[in-house]
C-alpha cells in the first residue's frame, strides 16, 4: 500500500525503499507481509496467481495514522474517490 503520492507523480522507480516516506513525496504503508513497503509477487507453487493492482485518484490527502494498513487506508479513502484505474498482473513459479 502507497498513498499521498502527489498528482504530479506519473511513475514510480524500482526498488522503492521499505521506508514510511517516498523520495519524491507518497507514503508506503503496511503490506500484506506485515511489513513497510512491497515485497513483490510470492504466490503458491503450482499454479499462476493474479495480482490486482489498484490506482486511486483522491481529492484529499489521507491521515490514516502511522503505520496505516489496507483497511485503514481504504477506510481513509471513502468519500474521496474521483477516478480508479487497476493493473493485472499474472505470476507462477
Amino acid at each position: 500500500m502507497a498513498y499521498n503520492i502527489p498528482a504530479r507523480e506519473t511513475s514510480l522507480p524500482a526498488g522503492v525503499p521499505h521506508t514510511a516516506e517516498i523520495a519524491g513525496g507518497g507514503t508506503n504503508g503496511i503490506n500484506g507481509f506485515a511489513h513497510i513497503g512491497y515485497n513483490g509477487p510470492c504466490p503458491p507453487p503450482g499454479k499462476m496467481h493474479h495480482y490486482r493492482f489498484q490506482l486511486f485518484a483522491l481529492d484529499s490527502t489521507l491521515t490514516p495514522g502511522d503505520n496505516a494498513d489496507a483497511g485503514a487506508i481504504q477506510s481513509a479513502m471513502r468519500g474521496h474517490v474521483v477516478a480508479t484505474a487497476e493493473l493485472v498482473g499474472t505470476f507462477e513459479r
